[in-house]
């Protein structure tokens, strides 16, 4: 005696060894013996055997014609024996039988189950639709093979082409457009972005690299929604300050404001005043969640993202000519000496006489032009004649704070690199379309101006720092706790050292308009300016507060983002001026096993032939091909351009010291694509640098 059973939703037949009231002991072909329930005996037969009377009933189930077989059901709920005795005749065979099993259980569009062996015939409209269902799948599957044909063949089809972002890093792994891509990928034995590359699925790198960027972090677009920026209706006493700012020429969200009274009295008041959007937005505001969820303009060589629409940058930036309300830090310090003797917050209103830009000065404010007053250019601007004697102090006053800095840090700061600026010819701020002509200069690190701006920032960011913890006010804190390799710069609430900046705290608070946690920061320190030591008790945010460790976390993983992106841009621009410039070979410098830096551009690239070379060596390198898309290049080292000594060159060329690397380079492009899964079914932030 044989048996037809069901288990776990696939049927079975074999040999009954034995059976019970409730169940049966059976023998399968294999030789495995399984107790199989009586709910789930479906028929007996005792010829043919197992294996032959399910190829039978398979067979038979085939000839069945479903339409028919629907006609022949009755309304009510059947067995699957009752209906082959209806199609076939009164007398079906057991074969048959079990071939209308088969058939029943094959087709749940016509026949949905109701019990094991037990079927009730589905509507006439739920089969119409589940026919032009099963139609639609089948034409999608055939365009599916079309697609993996044309991306075999070097053509990419438009519905691929329209979803590329998507499919690479953001996929529905149930879209066709991503089928035909990983079907292509395995017959064609190539990656997939090596595939859409040959393919031709990547029109233009640059925009390749900017849509990836804005899905993954701007997926809704740049633009903004219609935003009011609200009045200041706080009533702030004028400054008897007079304020300049120094700023790059691009530069459009100016934050800060330097200002200096008394000079030639023996006691000079240093004013740092910073725009002062939080008197006026609020936080939870339309305009902070605009803010909230961009943390931070993003910057590129050309172009930037600014984290607050325009008009609201305007409404409250330190804009020249006019008196604009300011945060303002007053350090007051003895004129000969330059010791600290009190610091002071004010909300006031400060008029702006001047914004300079630094790309404009930086040839004319040199140290020869602010240490020696008998030192002119031939045409020194107008403009600057009134702000000398304040920048010649500010500067002497920034040296004294850095060798300061420099004393607790253990050693000087490194600027032994240049900075490097990117100018896209005739795009005046339009969004690149990457075939702009790119020129690079070069401006040296710790130039005159920078280092004015820099450490005023830093005095602030300190000052205001230790200030808050005093009035038991939290704030968003980096710190570092040590200079040993390794050690990174971390964002808390708590005031920590920043030992690579050599204080004793350091809170982000100078660039309100462009960083989010400098707005947060700025809440506090108001908070602070009108409660005093009672702040804590009114501050937005309190002690331990969640929502500053959320910000803390979003901030961290845009901020490195942006970088990541800024990084990458600024390599494609370069890439693209070896091209412009047609350049074959440069001059570099080795600083790691097979690694180069360019001596006279900010290009790092990985070399052959430099394995017995020592670190420092200098050499020419014969440039390799350019890819645009893994922003790849690689070099050949032709020649030795240094004399080789044996003093081992090992100082220390790694950057500011502030626990951040700047040397990465481009690696492999993380895409989304798992290439394992069936066919039916992803530059570390810069250093702390606060100038503006």
């Amino acid at each position: 005696m044989f048996l037809l059973f069901e288990e776990a939703g696939k049927f079975m037949a074999g040999r009954v060894l034995s059976e019970a009231e409730s169940s049966a002991q059976v023998e399968l072909d294999s030789g495995k013996r399984v107790k199989v329930k009586a709910a789930n005996f479906l028929m007996k037969f005792e010829k043919p055997s197992p294996a032959d009377f399910m190829a039978k009933a398979q067979a038979m189930g085939e000839t069945i014609e479903l339409e028919m077989a629907w006609e022949f059901a009755p309304e009510e709920e059947f067995g699957f024996a009752d209906l082959a005795r209806d199609y076939f005749s009164d007398k079906a065979s057991q074969e048959e039988q079990a071939g209308m099993l088969v058939r029943l259980f094959e087709a749940p569009h016509y026949f949905r189950r109701a019990g094991k062996g037990r079927f009730r015939k589905a509507a006439a409209d739920i089969i119409a639709q589940a026919l032009a269902a099963i139609e639609k799948k089948k034409q999608l599957a055939l365009q599916v093979d079309q697609w993996v044909k044309d991306l075999s063949e070097g053509v990419c089809p438009d519905a691929v082409r329209e979803q590329l972002y998507k499919i690479l890093f953001k996929p529905d792994k149930n879209a066709p457009e991503y089928k035909a891509v990983v079907e292509a990928s395995r017959a064609t034995h190539l990656g997939p972005l090596e595939l859409l590359i040959k393919a031709g699925a990547i029109d233009s790198p640059y925009q390749f690299h900017w849509k990836r960027f804005l899905l993954e972090n701007f997926p809704k677009g740049t633009g903004f929604a219609k935003l009011e920026a609200p009045l200041i209706k706080d009533e702030l006493p004028l400054s008897t300050a007079r304020a300049f700012s120094i700023d790059d020429s691009a530069t459009t969200e100016i934050d800060d404001a330097l200002s200096v009274q008394g000079l030639g009295s023996g006691t000079v008041v240093l004013g740092i005043h910073i725009a002062a959007p939080g008197l006026a937005i609020l936080p939870g505001s339309p305009i902070d969640q605009v803010g909230r969820n961009r943390l931070s303009t993003v910057y590129m060589p050309g172009y930037k993202i600014t984290m607050l629409p325009d008009d609201v940058v305007q409404t409250y930036t330190l804009m020249e000519g006019r008196e604009c309300p300011a945060v303002s830090l007053y350090v007051t310090m003895n004129e000969a000496t330059l010791e600290i003797q009190s610091s002071e917050t004010r909300l006031e209103r400060v008029l702006i006489t001047a914004n300079l830009r630094h790309d404009q000065l930086d040839a004319v404010v040199t140290t020869d032009w602010l240490e020696d007053p008998s030192f002119n250019h031939e045409n020194d601007p107008k403009r600057l004649l009134d702000e000398r004697a304040p920048l010649s102090f500010l500067h002497r006053l920034a040296r004294h704070l850095k060798a300061g800095r420099e004393i607790i840090r253990g050693k000087p700061e490194n600027f032994n690199r240049p900075d490097y600026n990117f100018r896209l010819i005739g795009n005046d701020g339009a969004e690149p379309q990457g075939t702009e002509e790119v020129q690079i200069s070069v401006r040296q690190r710790g130039a005159a101006l920078d280092l004015i701006v820099s450490e005023a920032m830093i005095l602030a960011n300190s000052t205001w720092g230790l200030w808050m913890a005093e009035m038991g006010v939290p704030g968003i804190y980096r710190s570092q706790a040590s200079m040993l390799p390794g050690v990174k710069v971390r964002m808390g609430t708590k005031a920590l050292p920043h030992a690579g900046l050599g204080v004793k705290a350091y809170a982000w608070s100078t660039s309100p308009l462009r960083r989010y946690t400098d707005l947060v920061n700025q809440w506090q320190i108001i908070a602070c300016a009108r409660h005093g030591k009672t702040a804590a008790l009114v501050a937005p945010f309190k002690p331990k507060d969640a929502e500053l460790f959320s910000i803390i976390s979003g901030f961290d993983s845009a901020y490195f983002a942006y970088n990541g992106f800024q990084g990458a841009m600024e390599r494609f621009w370069i890439l693209k001026y070896v091209q412009q410039q047609g350049l074959t070979e440069i001059e570099a410098t080795l600083f790691k096993e097979n690694m180069v830096r360019a001596d006279h551009m900010p290009l790092v690239l990985p070399v052959l032939g430099a394995k017995d070379l020592p670190r420092h060596a200098r050499v020419r390198v014969k440039l390799g091909e350019i890819d645009e898309v893994s922003l790849d290049i690689m070099g050949t080292v032709i020649e030795r351009l240094d004399t080789p000594t044996d003093d081992g060159s090992d100082q220390d060329d790694s950057g500011n010291g502030n626990g951040e690397d700047d040397d990465a380079i481009s690696g492999p492009i993380a895409i989304a694509m798992d290439m394992s899964e069936g066919a039916s079914e992803d530059k570390a932030p810069p250093g702390d640098n606060p100038a503006p």
